[in-house]
């Protein structure tokens, strides 16, 4: 009898990268909400790719923040965000890569990082 052939699935080009679903989105919304500009590291669609912060970049995005807005609530959005499954799966993905507030790829996870990660 004829054998099936194995059905092979090939990987999308970004295999690495985690996916921004409607709730990271949101989350993404509400970081830039209270900026005084958006910060391009963040989702904005949904499919768009989740990328690991950079170390230190809070003290990039703290300078951005509207006047009339709290740290703390800024802390909050923002913890929200890098404590979100989807952010924690991004980092622990063997081969992720950090990114700075432009949102382009600074350095490598470390391997330290990513075992927290997960």
């Amino acid at each position: 009898m004829g054998q099936k052939q194995a059905a092979t699935k090939s990987l999308p080009k970004n295999a690495t990268d985690v996916l921004a679903r409607e709730r990271e989105v949101a989350k993404s919304k509400a970081i830039n909400a209270l900026l005084i500009r958006l910060i391009a590291v963040l989702p904005t669609e949904v499919g768009d790719p989740i990328r690991p912060f950079a170390l230190g970049l809070w003290n990039e995005i703290r300078p951005l923040l509207k006047p009339d807005i709290s740290v703390t609530a800024l802390r909050k959005v923002m913890a929200t965000y890098v404590h979100s499954r989807s952010y924690q799966i991004a980092v622990a993905r063997p081969g992720s890569l950090r990114h700075d507030i432009n949102g382009a790829p600074v350095g490598p996870v470390s391997d330290a990082d990513r075992l927290d990660a997960q």
